[in-house]
């Protein structure tokens, strides 16, 4: 792979409209640089939950099978019929997926800013990134400082931010600590890194012991287990302790929001000094911000008429904050990258090892601590 190249491979995920995904890589043209654009050659792109529903859509991977081997595997898989209403935006087009990446930038435009980064290490947001070659502008870059690696700045947006942005949400906001569910995954981990650095009080909810003894290890103080017969008394202790009033929900089905508001209204109760029949007048907010269980959310209502629920996404967060918060928060993430915001991958796969079927099937269970790492080069 050279400048001089004309094509490159690129992972497409399709719909199509007779029910059916289909997974393939296709060699597509390398568009020339426009003025404040580069070239990059990608070295690293991981594969976040957020990527999983436009690479595999509603696709019951249970029947997925493959042919053809590699730059020639295609994966496909039947997409059930009363998903499909869902998918209808997208259907019978091959779409290119990867949120974010890094790699070495190998050509670029006539800017000042484009040439500036000729053969530097940059990561990259903006999509299309399970790829041999990106093509994006500037602005859609972040230099990587010397010494880095592209794995080590592959992972430097979506969790990064998204973990920011949920304690710059809980200060605009006027919450004083924050809960946070799935907390052992990787941006769980930078979350505590955060809250510990900034001296905020941070509940994490996880499902098993050890997940709980995970977050222990690297300080985190308030851990509850959610498949433990205490959980409703163990987070409205930490609740107590903490005065958290704002959660991030990266579950979304089931039960667990409405007990999270639950749990807040029995802490905030037992220093009311007067009885209200709408309970507390203390507002509870939970935001869903993933979905890794697609059942419906089930609210119980039992935690009075002072709460909120509703949906948090990076992109629209950063759009509402504006350019400069957003760029200060961008450079905080380049300056802590090794040591705050570090990404530990369990595997690292070219782009015909994603897709066969073993690797597809482990990383779309989104389990807790498990993150894949692609290497077009490979």
């Amino acid at each position: 792979m050279s400048a001089d190249a004309k094509t490159g491979l690129e992972l497409r995920s399709l719909i199509k409209n007779s029910g059916e995904l289909e997974i393939s890589l296709m060699q597509v043209a390398i568009p020339e640089p426009g003025e404040k654009q580069v070239v990059v050659r990608v070295q690293a792109a991981p594969i976040n939950p957020s990527d999983l529903g436009l690479l595999t859509g509603a696709g019951d991977l249970s029947t997925a099978r493959i042919s053809g081997t590699g730059d020639n595997a295609v994966v496909t898989a039947t997409v059930p019929q009363a998903a499909m209403r869902a998918m209808a935006g997208r259907l019978d087009e091959s779409m290119p997926v990867g949120n974010e990446g890094a790699g070495v930038v190998i050509k670029t435009g006539s800017s000042d800013a484009a040439k500036a980064l000729m053969g530097k290490t940059v990561s990259m947001i903006g999509g299309a990134m399970y790829a041999q070659y990106r093509c994006i502008n500037v602005s859609d870059c972040q230099e990587l400082p010397a010494g880095t690696t592209a794995a080590e700045g592959a992972s430097w947006f979506v969790n990064p931010l998204t973990a920011l942005g949920m304690t710059e949400t809980m200060r605009r906001e006027g919450h004083k600590a924050l809960v946070h569910t799935a907390a052992a995954s990787n941006l769980g981990q930078m979350l505590n890194k955060i809250c510990i650095n900034d001296g905020i009080a941070l509940v994490n909810i996880v499902r098993s012991a050890e997940q709980a003894e995970l977050l222990r290890k690297i300080g985190a103080k308030y851990v509850v287990d959610s498949s433990a017969p205490t959980f409703m008394d163990d987070l409205t202790g930490a609740l107590t302790e903490t005065g958290a009033t704002i959660a991030f929900d990266a579950i979304g089905g089931g039960r667990l929001a409405g007990q999270i508001l639950t749990c807040m209204e029995i802490a905030i109760n037992k220093n009311a000094k007067v009885y209200s029949r709408y309970g507390s007048a203390v507002h509870k907010q939970v935001y869903i911000y993933g979905g890794l269980d697609l059942r419906p959310t089930e609210l119980v209502r039992s935690f009075g008429m002072t709460w909120g629920i509703g949906g948090w996404l990076l992109f629209g967060f950063l759009m509402k904050i504006g350019a400069a918060d957003a760029q200060r928060l961008r450079q905080r993430v380049v300056s802590e990258l090794k040591t705050t915001f570090a990404s530990h991958y369990t595997k690292v796969v070219s782009l015909q090892e994603a897709l066969q079927l073993d690797n597809l099937a482990a990383y779309s269970k989104r389990a807790t601590g498990e993150k894949f790492l692609i290497d077009p080069t490979k």
